[in-house]
Order: C-alpha cells, then structure tokens, then sequence
C-alpha cells in the first residue's frame, strides 16, 4: 500500500522515498518544486523547519505558492522563481539540495554552475529520470559518497534515488558501481531485474537498428554492445 500522508494523497512512494532520505533539521532547497509537495511534507510533520521551493516556471511556483499558504506553512517555506540553483545565496545556509524529476545532465548542469560559484552542499538527494551513471560520475569526480540509493517502481516507471554527502577525499566507484547503483546493485530487488531486463531488450533492438544502418556508427556500436554485456551479467546471475 502507498503510503498517502498528504490531505488528498498528494504524496506518492517516490516522493515520499525522497521524503524519507532527507535528514531532520536540516535547511533544504526543492529545486523544480513543482507544487512543492516534498518541502511541505517535510515541514508538515516537523522534520525540517525551513525550507526553499524552487521552479524555473512562473506557473508551477504559483501552484507552490498557494499550496504552501493552503498548508499554513508560508512563513517557514520560501518560493523562489529561477534558473537551477541560482534562486539560493549563501546567506541561506542550505545544507541539502533535492532536485527530482529531470535528466541527468541537466541535474549535472545545474550543480555544476552552482559549484562554479563555490556552493558546495552538504547533501544531496537526487532522483534523474535519466543519465543516472553520468549523476553518480559528476558525484564521485565531486567528492560525493552515496550513502543510500532507492530503486522504486510506481505507475508505469522505475526510479533510482541517490542520496550523497560531501567528504574530504573522492570515494571512487567501480564502473558497475557508476552505471547501476552501488546500493542498488547490492541489493537487487526485484524491480531491478525488471528495469534492466527491459532495459537488455531495448538496447539488443538497439543494436539491431544500428547494425543495419548503411553508415556504422563503430563508436556507438560497441558502447551498446559494452552495456548489453554489463547487463547480461546482472541480470543472468542466478
């Protein structure tokens, strides 16, 4: 059963997951907020006390807005309209940043102009919905440790959650590590065999199409070959 927590079941399993990996007390951004369900929750059950809900989209934020006064929480969650992470300045002292919902680059894009300008958060919770190993490589090259990660399955989608604190040396990964998950590959619940058996027949179709094309992309080629290799030995492990 879904755990429904918010007055009319606005919370689901992956925002209730990325609910969970947050750390009491602490000062968060909520970047694409969205209806900024995650801060309110957060702050609803005394969790946090302070918080930033942040969207690029003047239309998302008003709906944020107004769901935040709804709640009676406007004095304790901040509405920021703009770009990423430029919406928060030092003085806010924010120690962990959620960015859930988008792709991986652009996750990557956006931290990285923020560490450009020396924000360097203690704590990340990030759910890509795509381009997951190229946010755990930006991570590692970053001296981020992933401390928790979630594979969750909900209407029709899966969803990695990465939860990552900021240390004093690189924490390297292995390459199996970087593409599916150091938590999640330990773990193995089923929902991972679910994504990359499908994921193995997406790119064996994949691989089809590109052989038959008249001009080879030889690069291409064996970077799906490599990756249906690496799957194969996930997921035929028994």
């Amino acid at each position: 059963m879904i755990k429904q927590t918010l007055d009319g079941g606005k919370m689901n399993l992956r925002l209730n997951t990325l609910a969970n990996m947050v750390d009491s007390g602490s000062r968060v951004a909520d970047i694409g907020t969205d209806h900024a369900y995650l801060p309110i929750e957060l702050v609803k059950n005394g969790k946090i006390d302070y918080a930033i809900a942040s969207d690029i989209a003047k239309g998302p934020l008003d709906n944020a807005k107004t769901d935040i006064a709804e709640a009676g929480l406007s004095d304790q969650i901040e509405t920021r309209l703009g770009s990423g992470l430029e919406t928060v300045t030092h003085a806010d002292q924010i120690d962990t940043v959620v960015i859930a919902g988008m792709g991986g680059k652009l996750m990557t894009d956006i931290l990285d102009t923020a560490w450009s300008k020396d924000y360097h958060f203690d704590t990340l919770v990030l759910e890509p919905n795509i381009g997951e190993a190229g946010v755990r490589n930006w991570l590692m090259m970053h001296n981020y440790k992933i401390i928790a990660e979630k594979l969750i399955a909900e209407a029709g989608h899966t969803y990695e959650l990465i939860k990552a604190k900021l240390v004093k040396e690189k924490h390297d990964l292995t390459e199996k590590e970087i593409f599916f998950g150091p938590f999640i590959l330990r773990e193995k619940n089923p929902v991972f065999y679910q994504k990359w058996q499908g994921q193995l027949v997406y790119n064996q179709k994949l691989l089809q199409n590109l052989n038959k094309a008249k001009k080879k992309d030889v690069n291409r080629i064996n970077e799906v070959k490599h990756h249906i290799q690496l799957i194969e030995e996930e997921v035929n492990d028994d």
